[in-house]
């Protein structure tokens, strides 16, 4: 019997997305490899901010795609419930994976504020392994198969999820397209 190969533009779109999500989880693992150890020492007293506080915060939230700046704002924020197209509703409030006790601001909730307030767009897989969402695009740029949406805060890489990371009062939040 012979069989012939083809392939048809579902089954590259398919390949595609499989590639994109399993890019993104690698990616995901990775930055929450040493999620609650670190993001307790972020929070813990004696940092710049209370432990375990979800009082709202001002904080300067940076959106830097392929070509340039896509949003660059102040923006109050507290953890709260997300909720995105392709990962449902999900809380994401700091006490995600353990990482605090009680719900604190994080840098995907900033983002979700952001996005509502400014009336744009953004999307994320929500991955129940590492109890945290994936930020896929934003404004309709997505990182595709060969880039990704990097969370800085103040400059470094969070060593752990976007609904994990304490945020401070002052904090600087940057999602960088970076490609790899």
């Amino acid at each position: 019997m012979q069989h012939t190969f083809g392939t048809s533009r579902a089954s590259l779109a398919s390949r595609t997305r499989i590639r994109r999500t399993l890019i993104a989880s690698a990616a995901l693992g990775v930055a929450l490899a040493g999620a609650p150890a670190t993001a307790q020492a972020h929070g813990a007293p004696g940092a710049h901010g209370a432990y375990g506080t979800n009082t709202p915060v001002r904080v300067t939230l940076t959106v830097q795609g392929p070509d340039g700046p896509l949003f660059h704002g102040k923006v109050w924020t507290r953890g709260h419930d997300v909720t995105t197209a392709t990962g449902g509703t999900h809380r994401c409030d700091g006490t995600n994976g353990s990482a605090h006790a009680s719900a604190v601001p994080t840098p995907t909730a900033a983002l979700d504020d952001a996005a509502r307030k400014r009336h744009f767009g953004w999307d994320g897989a929500w991955y129940a392994s590492f109890d945290d969402y994936s930020v896929d695009s934003i404004k309709n740029v997505s990182g595709g198969g060969s880039a990704y949406w990097n969370i800085s805060v103040n400059g470094t890489p969070t060593p752990v999820g976007g609904c994990q990371f304490q945020l401070n009062a002052g904090d600087t939040v940057a999602f960088t397209w970076t490609a790899f």
